[in-house]
């Protein structure tokens, strides 16, 4: 994101990140692919794009906007490779770190500390409806991409108007105009489909909800908790009720 855009998002993605290394640690690490990938993507998601961004041993892959790590967790046990992490949330990295061993580092999406054609490959999950300045954040990664790499992208798209109450600082774009903005970022899109958030294994959504189950044992009580269960609701409401669709891509770097 450009910016902490409100209170209700540093609950979100700062202090439960904290929370949710506490309570891996707590119940083994068995549960941090699963708790690290909830919000980010299904496992079926994250297949699906990993079989798209035409990885090869050794390729450089960046998650820009990668929470507490579960994804690259998964692409790094899946694929064998060691993606490097970027952040802008401190305790995210902090837990990326801890729970998976991953390089990462506290950046925006906007201004990634990489030299240009550093990655061969990246993805960005969920990420984009997180900051207004999303035709910023996809010509930095076009950037810090070699030409004919590909983008993987997970995007929670609005076709029409949404109703409220709506989750805080965010803005969700439709799918028009996520493709505009690859275009004009230098990106042409290849393949894409909708997700299915709901095709992760069976132990991946029990292992998550012990997570949740003790990160609410722990912090229930306190206001961060209620906004950030404030914020994830509004968002599972909207996908429920279709106004928000989890729309999948993968582009390629001109």
């Amino acid at each position: 994101m450009s910016e902490l855009e409100s209170e209700a998002m540093e609950a979100e993605f700062d202090t439960v990140a904290a929370w949710t290394e506490e309570a891996v640690r707590a119940l083994g690490p068995e549960h941090a692919i699963p708790a690290g990938c909830r919000g980010s993507g299904s496992e079926g998601a994250l297949r699906w794009l990993a079989d798209r961004l035409d990885l090869r041993p050794g390729a450089r892959l960046l998650d820009d906007g990668a929470g507490v790590g579960g994804p690259a967790g998964w692409l790094a046990a899946e694929r064998r490779l060691r993606p490097v992490c970027a952040e802008p949330m401190a305790a995210a990295v902090h837990a990326s770190r801890r729970l998976f061993g991953l390089p990462a580092v506290v950046a925006l999406s906007q201004r990634l500390p990489f030299t240009a054609g550093s990655f061969d490959a990246a993805w960005c999950l969920g990420v984009l409806c997180t900051t207004s300045d999303k035709a910023g954040a996809l010509a930095e990664l076009r950037r810090v991409l070699v030409p004919g790499a590909r983008l993987g992208l997970l995007v929670f798209v609005a076709d029409g108007p949404l109703t409220g109450p709506l989750p805080e600082g965010n803005e969700f774009p439709s799918e028009e105009e996520t493709r505009d903005l690859l275009a004009a970022a230098g990106f042409e899109l290849g393949e894409t489909a909708e997700a299915d958030l709901s095709d992760s294994p069976e132990e991946w959504t029990r292992r998550a909800d012990a997570v949740d189950a003790e990160v609410e044992r722990r912090h229930g009580g306190s206001t961060a908790f209620r906004q950030a269960q404030e914020q994830s609701g509004r968002v599972g409401r909207l996908l429920s009720s279709g106004e928000l669709r989890p729309w999948l891509g993968v582009a390629v770097a001109r």
